[in-house]
C-alpha cells in the first residue's frame, strides 16, 4: 500500500531529444573556419621569413594586409546579400572555393604586387565565410542556441590559428614556402564537396526528423521576406552590430597578422619555435569563444533575458582584455602570453555573443546583410589598424600604444551596442 504523499506525486517524463543533425552542419561549419584561419594566418606567421627574402619594411607588410582587408570589406557586404539571395549552401560553396584559389596563388608570388593581388583574391572569397556561418546558424538553431552554435563554430578560427604553427614549419623546410601554401589549399579543397552534399535548408533535409524540424522552428516566424539595404541602414540595431564589428574585430587582425612578429622581436621566436606560445594562446581562445556562447546561454536557461544574458557576458569579456595593456611589459614570454591569451579568449567570447545578434534582433531574412554590413566595417576598421600598426612599428618600434588600443575597444563597444540597442528589442522593419 502506498501513502498518501507518494500517491500524489508527480511522474517526471524526461521531454525526448529533438535530435542531432543540426550539430553535423555545426561541425561542417567548424571545419571550414579551420580552413578558413589556416589560410589566412599563413602570411603572418611566414612575415619573419618573407620579410627577409623579399626586403619587406614595416610598412610594406601593413599594406599586404591592408588590401587584403580593402577587399574583404567591399566583398563582405556583397556577401552579405548574396546569402540572403541565394541561401548559405551555394553562397559559402562559392566563396570557399574563390578563397582557397587566392590562398593557392601565394605560391606563385614574386614581388610585393603579387602578394597584394593573392591577398585580394583570398580577402573577396574569406569575406563570405562568416556571413555563410551565420546565415546556415540562423536557418538551423533556434535563437537559444544561436551563440552556442556560434561560439562552436567561432572555435575553429582558433584550431585553424593552432594548426598553422604545428604544420606550416615541416611544410616550409620540406617543400619550401610556395609549396606550403599549394599543399594546404588543395588539402583544403576537400571540404568543398562535403558541404554540398550535405547542406540543405532545414525542410529540404530528408535526414532531418520532425521532432528536430520543429525545435529548430520553435521562435515565431518572420514576417518580413525582403528588406532593402536602404532601410536596414535606417535601423539602430544595424549599426550596434556594424559599430560593435568596427571596433573589435581590428583587434582580432592584429594579433592574427602581428602576433608571430611580436614574439619574434620581444623574445627571439622564430619559425622553429612559435609553435608552443601560439598553440597556448588560440587554444585559450578556443576556451573564450566556446565559453562565451555557452554563458550567455547558461544565463537564459536560469531565467535571465536575452538582453541581460548577452551584455553581461560581453562585459565580463570586455574587461578579461584590459590586461592587455600592458603585455608588451612582460619580461617573460609565458606571462606574455598568458595576458595575450586571456585577451584573445575574451575576443572570442565578445564575438560569439555579438555575432548572435543579427540572428537575436532580425527576421531570418535579413540577418546575412546585417552581417555582411558589420563584416564591412569591422574589415575597414581592420585596414585602419593596419596602418596604424605599421606607422607605430616603423617610427617607435614598440607594441605598447597598439596593445593599449586593444584593452580599451570591448569595453567601447560594447557601450555602443547598449546605447543603440538598450533593450535588444527585435528591430521594427
Amino acid at each position: 500500500m502506498t501513502d498518501a504523499s507518494s500517491a500524489a506525486a508527480p511522474i517526471k517524463i524526461k521531454a525526448p531529444s529533438p535530435g542531432k543533425y543540426r550539430w553535423v552542419i555545426m561541425w561542417l561549419l567548424f571545419a571550414a573556419m579551420v580552413i578558413n584561419y589556416v589560410d589566412r594566418q599563413m602570411i603572418g606567421f611566414l612575415k619573419p621569413t618573407l620579410s627577409a627574402e623579399f626586403g619587406w619594411s614595416e610598412t610594406d607588410y601593413a599594406d599586404i594586409v591592408f588590401w587584403f582587408q580593402a577587399s574583404y570589406a567591399v566583398a563582405y557586404l556583397l556577401w552579405g546579400r548574396i546569402m540572403d539571395k541565394i541561401g548559405a549552401r551555394w553562397g559559402l560553396g562559392v566563396a570557399f572555393g574563390i578563397w582557397q584559389i587566392g590562398h593557392i596563388l601565394h605560391g606563385g608570388a614574386r614581388d610585393l604586387s603579387h602578394f597584394i593581388m593573392a591577398r585580394v583574391v583570398l580577402g573577396a572569397g574569406e569575406a563570405g565565410g562568416f556571413p555563410g556561418s551565420i546565415k546556415a546558424v540562423a536557418e538551423w538553431f533556434p535563437k537559444k542556441e544561436r551563440a552556442l552554435a556560434t561560439g562552436l563554430f567561432n572555435a575553429g578560427t582558433n584550431i585553424g590559428a593552432i594548426v598553422t604553427p604545428l604544420i606550416v614549419p615541416g611544410l616550409v623546410l620540406a617543400f619550401g614556402w610556395q609549396m606550403a601554401f599549394v599543399i594546404t589549399g588543395a588539402l583544403g579543397l576537400i571540404w568543398l564537396p562535403i558541404w554540398l552534399l550535405m547542406y540543405r535548408r532545414p525542410r529540404e533535409q530528408k535526414k532531418l526528423s520532425a521532432t528536430e524540424l520543429a525545435y529548430i522552428e520553435q521562435d515565431p516566424a518572420d514576417t518580413v521576406e525582403k528588406v532593402k539595404w536602404t532601410k536596414l541602414l535606417t535601423v539602430r540595431e544595424t549599426w550596434a552590430y556594424a559599430l560593435g564589428k568596427f571596433l573589435i574585430d581590428p583587434i582580432w587582425w592584429m594579433f592574427l597578422f602581428w602576433l608571430p612578429d611580436f614574439l619574434g622581436k620581444t623574445y627571439g621566436l622564430d619559425l622553429k619555435t612559435f609553435g608552443p606560445p601560439i598553440v597556448a594562446i588560440y587554444l585559450l581562445s578556443d576556451v573564450g569563444s566556446v565559453g562565451g556562447g555557452w554563458l550567455s546561454s547558461r544565463f537564459m536557461h536560469r531565467g535571465m533575458s536575452i538582453n541581460n544574458a548577452r551584455k553581461l557576458t560581453m562585459l565580463i569579456c570586455a574587461l578579461c582584455a584590459v590586461p592587455v595593456a600592458f603585455a608588451a611589459l612582460a619580461s617573460n614570454l609565458w606571462v606574455a602570453v598568458g595576458i595575450i591569451g586571456l585577451a584573445t579568449a575574451a575576443h572570442q567570447g565578445f564575438s560569439a555573443n555579438l555575432y548572435a545578434f543579427p540572428g537575436d534582433v532580425f527576421p531570418r531574412s535579413a540577418v546575412g546583410s546585417v552581417v555582411g554590413i558589420g563584416g564591412m566595417l569591422g574589415a575597414i576598421g581592420g585596414m585602419a589598424m593596419a596602418k596604424y600598426a605599421g606607422y607605430i612599428l616603423d617610427q617607435i618600434g614598440t607594441y605598447t600604444p597598439i596593445f593599449i588600443v586593444a584593452a580599451s575597444a570591448y569595453l567601447i563597444a560594447l557601450l555602443a551596442v547598449h546605447l543603440l540597442s538598450p533593450k535588444y528589442e527585435a528591430a521594427k522593419i
